[in-house]
């Protein structure tokens, strides 16, 4: 998981499901997923699975250096529990599931992630 204030990084969104423009109601709580590369390389290739329409979940078990065996998930994380570039990122992007699910990228200090949200409260 990675933990609040740890790390510097720059936010950056490249995917092909970005977050929504529409205004979305605010939370203060979210459910998350990630699938965490400490390499560029294997990021990218993470995200062709992605493309290519292979479930979330699963790409994480394969990908993912951090929560692989419960498929990314982090589980519900409220606002001020995560790193602040992370954070910023996840409560962009709107609710989906892991068989079409809607994702955003981000560089911090624990390597690269992507993220997609499953609820938020």
């Amino acid at each position: 998981m990675p933990p609040k204030n740890k790390g510097k990084g720059k936010e950056k969104d490249t995917s092909d499901s970005k977050p929504s423009s529409s205004k979305l109601k605010p939370a203060t709580s979210i459910n998350v997923r990630h699938i965490l590369c400490a390499k560029h390389s294997r990021k990218e290739e993470a995200l062709q699975k992605l493309r290519d329409g292979v479930k979330f979940d699963e790409v994480a078990r394969e990908f993912s250096e951090d929560k692989a065996r419960q498929g990314g998930s982090l589980g519900w994380k409220v606002r001020g529990s995560l790193l602040p570039e992370f954070e910023k990122l996840a409560y962009e992007l709107e609710p989906s599931t892991t068989g079409i699910p809607k994702w955003g990228e981000v560089k911090t200090g624990e390597g690269y992630h992507v993220v997609m949200v499953e609820g938020r409260k």
